[in-house]
């Protein structure tokens, strides 16, 4: 080797590292619609720089051919601070997450409702996977009352009989549906009775415990399953159901609603054979409690 300290001898091998530069945040302007209530639900609509119009037209980019819905009846802008929704002089108004608006920058997750439909709002860093997700839990909840749907009860009611079939467990089921409810769709309009099922599922999962899985069945009936509780801990709430409902004051567009539930209560017993045996039986005492009067549970009728 060369003692020549000028000089870099041929048998050495000179590493230089050298650090990346530094890329740039990305940032997404990424942003959706999702149909979550109405004829197709599951729609997505991607958002860009043009206005997307919401009606009953043809014309219209997300159309939405159901009751109360204007021919132009909102439209979802883009604006230097992301996307706002804007009323058209619709009828029956656009809600922001139940409240009524003329106009409104949206966020992440804000449920925008048009007549009967019900938009979803996504936006940030990965919408694909968000929007998968979306359909992933449209698939256990009722969009209109945000409780679990019938799919999801049926799965957690034949789990929670199989459990107790097993160790011995107990557990109750209480079936409730809204009485007269034709009639207040014929006399107040569609759009209250959604108002009414969508509050009664927010008072009714107010009132449950944490384990209860509370579900809307389809139209105006509800399931309550209580697990680790017997035919007495399902009386109970039946009858704080009852009288929540009874006392709750509800209201569409300023006017009063009176509602009333009529409720039926079963509880699991190991001669029943399956899960869909326990909905006959708590069915049938629905169907009891509304024959001999309504607004009462049937084990406790007079």
């Amino acid at each position: 080797m060369s003692k020549d300290s000028g000089r870099v001898s041929p048998d050495k091998t000179v590493v230089t590292l050298i650090a990346p530069a530094p890329q740039p945040e990305v940032v997404t302007n990424d942003a959706c619609l999702v149909v979550i209530v109405g004829d197709e639900i599951g729609k997505r609509v991607t958002l860009d720089d043009r206005d997307v119009v919401i009606g009953r037209a043809s014309s219209s980019d997300i159309q939405l051919d159901i009751d109360n819905v204007s021919r132009t009846h909102a439209v979802v802008t883009r604006t230097p601070n992301g996307w706002a929704v804007r009323d058209l002089g619709s009828t029956n108004g656009t809600f922001v997450n139940d409240k009524r608006i003329q106009e409104r920058t949206l966020a992440d997750g804000d449920l925008i409702r048009v007549g009967r439909a019900m938009l979803k709002f996504l936006t940030g860093g990965n919408v694909e996977a968000q929007y998968h997700e979306e359909i992933y839990r449209l698939m256990t909840i009722d969009g209109l009352t945000q409780l679990h749907n019938k799919r999801h009860f049926h799965e957690a009611l034949e789990r929670e009989f199989a459990r107790s079939r097993r160790y011995g467990n107990c557990f109750a089921l209480v079936l409730f549906d809204v009485d007269h409810f034709k009639r207040i769709n014929d006399t107040y309009g569609h759009l209250a009775g959604d108002e009414v099922l969508r509050r009664l599922g927010a008072l009714v999962k107010m009132r449950v415990r944490t384990n209860d899985i509370v579900a809307r069945m389809g139209g105006e009936e509800f399931a309550v399953i209580l697990p680790e509780a017997g035919l007495g801990g399902g009386l109970s709430l039946a009858e704080k159901i009852r009288k929540l409902v009874e006392s709750e004051r509800f209201t569409h567009n300023g006017v009063v609603i009176p509602v009333t539930v009529s409720l039926g209560v079963a509880a699991y017993e190991p001669t029943l054979p399956n899960g869909e045996a326990l909905i006959s039986r708590a069915d049938a005492r629905l169907y009891e409690a509304k024959a001999s009067g309504r607004n009462r549970i049937a084990d406790m009728a007079a």
